[in-house]
């Protein structure tokens, strides 16, 4: 099949903040199941003038290639919900949104731009259930995996370089983590946006993970309501696929449904709290066969069962029956539709006075460059409270007002 994937190639849009993990991981695992893959850039704003611009590219894309599969990994309102509700229209594509981060993204985001996708992922158990709780019947669980490409034997940990070391960003609480621990006497190699080390090329990830006695993963995901009880929530995250599939041994936070991947404390390690890491860290460090033999089993799990092949090929599969039951088609976008829609887009002096209002106090407090990022955050966050679904269209105003920096 060909499929038409609808992703950032580096992180947030930035080459300097590394490869994006779905165009390093996503795109070889399509091609190894034999799939055509075309892949078209959404995240980098300096590749449009809008998103105007942005959407019509995307339209043109779909109008020229006839995708059987349209594969996005969406961010927010970068793809409005009146072009894929025009692709639907003109198109028999089977549209496919993989999403992240629904621990607190579902309430925000994944809620209101479901209903536009044949098939809507989620990784998180949670979202599934309340997905079916607000009617939608086109959830589907599945979960991160492991880059096949990667797959390498454990190094003994005498063999290892580093002790101990976490690759990923700095962000939300990993700095504090890092600092418990380095108050406790233990030192990690840190790696990633916002670390001393700075971000690594893609391909040098797997090693490092090999070459470390013990690799860290953290589940938080930010804070979630329980009814009207705020309380911190854990995800399972792709590091704990991608650690034992290179090699590594995993250190991990836990997290709910963990147990269904791997055998905790035969295939990779959990933790709870500084205490108990510092402790098993040491325990870990010492004791260098047993983490042998863990990170062989964790390894060997991994390969059999825990690959981006195995988690396509399962969805797929559902992609296939949909696009089987309509048959063929033809796919010609009507851009004279389009054309209509934009109009919505515009934006008139009172939209550029209310961005004026929003910017200057923002830009006394965080300065020019930090400033209007954080007035179109604001806007961001009132609006998705108050409009729901019309964030996420040609007429939210946090895309029309703000695009540079969404």
């Amino acid at each position: 099949m060909k499929i038409l994937c609808i992703l950032g190639e580096h992180n947030y849009g930035d080459p300097s903040r590394g490869e994006c993990y779905e165009y390093v991981n996503f795109l070889p695992a399509l091609r190894n199941l034999g799939h055509q893959v075309i892949f078209f850039e959404s995240l980098n704003r300096s590749s449009y003038q809008s998103f105007a611009d942005l959407n019509r590219q995307f339209l043109e894309k779909v109008h020229a290639e006839k995708p059987d599969i349209i594969l996005c990994v969406l961010h927010g309102y970068e793809i409005w919900l009146e072009t894929f509700e025009l692709v639907r229209e003109c198109c028999n594509a089977v549209i496919i949104n993989w999403s992240t981060d629904d621990s607190w993204k579902y309430e925000q985001f994944s809620r209101f731009i479901a209903p536009v996708f044949d098939i809507y992922t989620t990784t998180y158990l949670d979202a599934l259930a309340k997905s079916k709780k607000d009617g939608y019947t086109n959830f589907v669980l599945t979960q991160w995996a492991a880059n096949s490409a990667s797959f390498a034997k454990p190094l003994p940990a005498r063999e290892c370089r580093y002790p101990v070391s976490f690759v990923g960003s700095c962000y939300g609480n990993r700095r504090k983590w890092i600092a418990a621990l380095e108050e406790r006497g233990i030192d990690v190699a840190c790696f990633g946006h916002g670390w001393k080390n700075g971000a690594v090329p893609s391909e040098k990830i797997p090693q490092i993970i090999r070459e470390s006695v013990i690799s860290l993963n953290f589940g938080d995901s930010g804070m979630v309501m329980h009814g009207i009880i705020p309380r911190r929530s854990r995800q399972i995250k792709a590091r704990v696929f991608e650690v034992p599939g290179a090699g590594g041994f995993l250190m991990t936070e836990n997290a709910a449904n963990l147990d269904s991947f791997y055998r905790i404390g035969e295939e990779i390690s959990v933790y709870e709290g500084i205490s108990d890491l510092v402790s098993q860290i040491t325990y870990f460090l010492e004791c260098r066969e047993e983490r042998d033999k863990i990170a062989m089993a964790g390894n060997a799990r991994t390969q059999n069962e825990h690959t981006y092949e195995v988690r396509f090929g399962h969805l797929l599969e559902i992609a296939s029956r949909i696009k089987a039951a309509r048959g063929l088609g033809q796919c010609a976008i009507d851009f004279g539709r389009f054309d209509s829609i934009l109009k919505k887009h515009e934006t008139g002096v009172l939209l550029k006075i209310l961005k004026y209002a929003l910017q200057a106090p923002c830009i006394l407090i965080w300065g020019r460059k930090r400033g209007p990022r954080a007035a179109r955050r604001l806007l961001f966050e009132i609006s998705w409270r108050v409009a729901g679904k019309k964030t996420y269209s040609v007429s939210g105003w946090p895309g029309r007002l703000f695009y540079r920096e969404s």
